[in-house]
This record gives structure tokens, C-alpha cells and sequence, in this order.
């Protein structure tokens, strides 16, 4: 399936699932040219927000 299918599927934007291709968080993704391919019954990726208050004390100043 393409970014956008995958994006209607997921409740994603595209620009998101482009991002998880890129990044390897979906397993089996091909890139034809500049098109990501994604394998039908691929997972949505699970997407981790990382935020500032979760950081080491030392750091999180």
C-alpha cells in the first residue's frame, strides 16, 4: 500500500507514515524512486513521545 492508503488506514497524516519509513519503524518497507511501499499487513507503528519533564534531573535544566 502506498503513504496515503497507509495514512487512512493508520489515522495518520502522510507525512507521518513518511517519517516512520524513513526512520525503519515499519517492517518490510521498499522505496521505489521516491515512493515507500508498504506491505498490507504491516503494524502501525508505535510512536513514542519523549518529553522534557522525563528527562534525567541533571539534564532537565
Amino acid at each position: 500500500m502506498t503513504t496515503k492508503e497507509a495514512a487512512e488506514k493508520w489515522n495518520l497524516s502522510v507525512r507521518q507514515v513518511q517519517n516512520h519509513c524513513k526512520l525503519g519503524r515499519i517492517n518490510g518497507v521498499e522505496r521505489v524512486g521516491k515512493t515507500y511501499l508498504i506491505p498490507i499487513k504491516a503494524q502501525k507503528p508505535v510512536y513514542t513521545f519523549v518529553c522534557e519533564n522525563t528527562l534525567p534531573e541533571d539534564l532537565n535544566k
